[in-house]
């Protein structure tokens, strides 16, 4: 990349062209390096200027890399290499530190993003993970995020997809129900029940709106954007609870109801940006997550 200015591309501004392509805002870049957004509005500017051209473009909520842009980080991620190759923590090893930003689904936040998430701080202490639980489609720009883990296999732009592995959903519901009101032996008897699940006005993803699938004469009992909600609601008798098994087995107050009949394999999939993937904190979140789900494999489908 020859400078077009004359000057050459200052270590400093590449640094903050990093920081702003990992997170697609100014003001995350700004808290992460110190820095107020004036510092980095005036660092790009001189990036531009000395490399020849626009190295983000403004889109919906963020910023995102032009193809000069990706050029440039590449140049910065190896300064970011090199200064990361000083420091060492007290075994000698090469430290890791930052903020890796995860949304993902409540159920996997709690249960297999914090473990994986505890694991990396415990090793790396510099590292600080940021869980947002939220059930919805892979963003197309993912300002603020470094991992967002979505239900069903996402179509996305620029950003790389991992499979994560699948996990069950079944039909539920609490002891003190079941003694009261029998337990369905049929999918037909399922028209006898009210249902707690998702509520269907405001569910985001196409793979969770099952329901009607097997079971469209169930009418609604307590719904929530929360599958805790659904748990909680089901142990308290509000209906027959269309659960996730990881969830659900962990409760001896629940019982599962026509397991051979309704049996709902899903998949968790991650998505990251491939220089978000490059990350060496990031790298070690999303290895805790894979072990995780790998150490998790027969709870998650529900495996007796």
């Amino acid at each position: 990349m020859t400078p077009p200015s004359g000057r050459r591309p200052s270590a400093d501004d590449l640094l903050v062209l990093l920081a702003v392509g990992r997170s697609g805002r100014y003001t995350t870049a700004a808290e992460e390096l110190g820095l107020n957004h004036t510092t980095i509005s005036r660092r790009i500017a001189a990036l531009e200027e000395s490399i020849g051209g626009r190295v983000l473009a403004r889109v919906a909520g963020g910023w995102e890399l032009t193809d000069l842009g990706r050029e440039a980080l590449a140049a910065a991620e190896a300064v970011d290499s090199a200064v990361r190759s000083l420091s060492t923590d007290a075994h000698g090893s090469r430290g890791l530190e930052g903020v890796v930003r995860i949304s993902a689904t409540d159920g996997f936040s709690a249960y297999i993003a914090a473990p994986a998430a505890a694991q990396v701080q415990r090793r790396h202490p510099k590292v600080a993970v940021e869980i947002v639980a939220a059930t919805r489609r892979a963003t197309q720009q993912r300002s603020g995020l470094d991992i967002e883990v979505v239900v069903g296999e996402p179509q996305v732009h620029r950003a790389e997809a991992i499979r994560l592995g699948d996990y069950c959903l079944g039909l539920y519901g609490a002891h003190e129900y079941l003694t009261e009101h029998g337990s369905p032996q049929s999918i037909e008897d399922l028209a006898r029940y009210p249902l707690v699940y998702f509520i269907d006005s405001m569910l985001q993803v196409d793979d969770l709106d099952l329901a009607p699938s097997f079971a469209p004469a169930m009418r609604e009992s307590v719904t929530s954007t929360n599958v805790f909600v659904h748990v909680e609601a089901t142990r308290a008798a509000a209906g027959i609870g269309l659960l996730p098994c990881f969830m659900a087995d962990r409760h001896d107050d629940l019982v599962r109801v026509l397991p051979e009949a309704v049996v709902v394999q899903l998949s968790y999939w991650l998505v990251a940006r491939p220089e978000t993937l490059r990350r060496p904190e990031v790298g070690a979140v999303v290895a805790a997550i894979q072990n995780r789900m790998a150490d998790q494999h027969d709870v998650l489908l529900g495996a007796p």
